[in-house]
């Protein structure tokens, strides 16, 4: 080695030249708030929306540590976390309200609101965190419990909060979520979700299934009808990883329970049924938890699947993959539908936004996706998570 490469050598990574090393942040840390001793959420919406929130309030918990953290969710993240070990201290179910929480078939009751957020500032909130979108809607209410601060995101037409950022809809909803707490100080502690599974659900999950034999879930469902993957394209799935000896269940709520009979019929297997609309949520957690790879469409179980653990498959609409896919690709395989037009009228399908206007047609944007490289795909998960449990 000549004299010139010697010292370069040397000169590599001399202490006195490393840049001082600052706390993980998405954007620039906002000072924390002095005094917080108690912090609402809000976040409405699906399984996957709260999925999505959950790293944040973790990184919430961590920046103020002697805070209760009250949720302003549903009574499907109440039933999710009843019970559950967590950062959460509490569920307040959301009553439904215009863009912040909508239930179908349920109109607004303006006393039910005016109650609850009346109860609601009578907590005195020290600090309001809005999770939940753009803030047309949600920075309103928000802003009606009172708290002493509050941080969020806002589109232009959205009241301002204390703190907040600019709402750009392709946006990783994790990472949204994680940059709005950065602005009350609180630095990220994990990327994604993790939902702990308790013993008591993974023994009710475990009498459904063959422990010597390889398990697979599929799940066919997705809030939105264009998300759906076509039944015939999950069966084919399902009887390949059957004939690989796999146990293959479809599960998902009662929703579901039709296009899990039609799987069921079409694989025209044996190591093939479903269990849709028979799981209380726990214990489809824990069945997820036992399983060696879930196949699925971007949809809540697929999101509660990666966080229990559970290596996933995915079939994504290329805009849901910006906002909603995993960040890893180890133990997580999205595959990719690049439709840009719908398929009946040729109308633009990329317009950005949950509100923004979209023609009448439900036909598959996923459609595309082909089932030979998922189910290759699901087969490679399933024998690495074989290997690691030592079977």
């Amino acid at each position: 080695m000549s004299q010139h490469d010697s010292t370069a050598v040397a000169d590599v990574g001399r202490p006195h030249l490393r840049p001082p090393i600052e706390r993980l942040s998405l954007g620039e840390l906002g000072e924390p708030f002095e005094e917080v001793r108690s912090i609402a959420v809000l976040r409405g919406g699906g399984l996957g929306d709260f999925l999505f929130s959950l790293a944040a309030i973790e990184s919430l918990a961590a920046a103020y540590p002697a805070a209760r953290i009250t949720l302003l969710g549903t009574p499907l993240h109440a039933a999710l976390l009843q019970g559950r070990p967590g950062v959460i201290d509490e569920v307040e179910v959301l009553p439904v309200s215009r863009g912040v929480r909508d239930v179908p078939g349920s109109a607004e009751d303006e006393l039910e609101t005016t109650r609850f957020l009346d109860r609601m500032r009578r907590r005195r909130f020290d600090l309001a965190v809005q999770l939940h979108g753009g803030g047309r809607y949600s920075n309103p209410f928000l802003l009606r419990l009172g708290a002493r601060h509050t941080v969020g995101t806002r589109t232009p037409d959205a009241a301002g909060l204390e703190r907040d950022l600019p709402y750009v809809y392709y946006q990783h909803e994790m990472l949204r979520a994680l940059e709005v707490v950065g602005l009350a100080g609180a630095a990220p502690v994990r990327l994604e979700p993790r939902i702990h599974v308790t013993h008591e659900e993974r023994t009710a999950a475990a009498r459904h299934i063959d422990a010597e034999a390889p398990l697979v879930l599929l799940h066919p469902g997705a809030t939105d009808p264009r998300r759906r993957w076509p039944n015939a394209n999950f069966a084919e799935v399902a009887g390949r990883l059957a004939g690989e000896g796999a146990q293959v269940v479809v599960i998902g709520d009662e929703t579901d329970a039709a296009s899990a009979r039609e799987i069921v019929e079409l694989a025209a297997s044996s190591r093939v049924s479903s269990l849709a609309g028979e799981l209380p949520l726990g214990e489809a957690a824990g069945l997820m938890s036992l399983a060696d790879v879930l196949v699925g469409n971007d949809s809540g179980p697929r999101h509660l699947a990666q966080a229990v653990g559970t290596s996933t498959v995915g079939i994504y609409w290329f805009p849901n993959l910006i906002n909603a896919g995993p960040l890893g690709r180890a133990d997580h395989r999205p595959h990719v539908a690049w439709t840009m037009a719908c398929p009946t009228c040729g109308r633009d399908v990329t317009q950005v936004g949950w509100t923004a206007e979209r023609c009448e047609h439900d036909d598959s944007f996923v459609a595309d996706v082909a089932p030979e490289p998922v189910a290759a795909d699901a087969a490679d998960l399933m024998a690495r998570s074989l290997l690691r449990r030592g079977r």
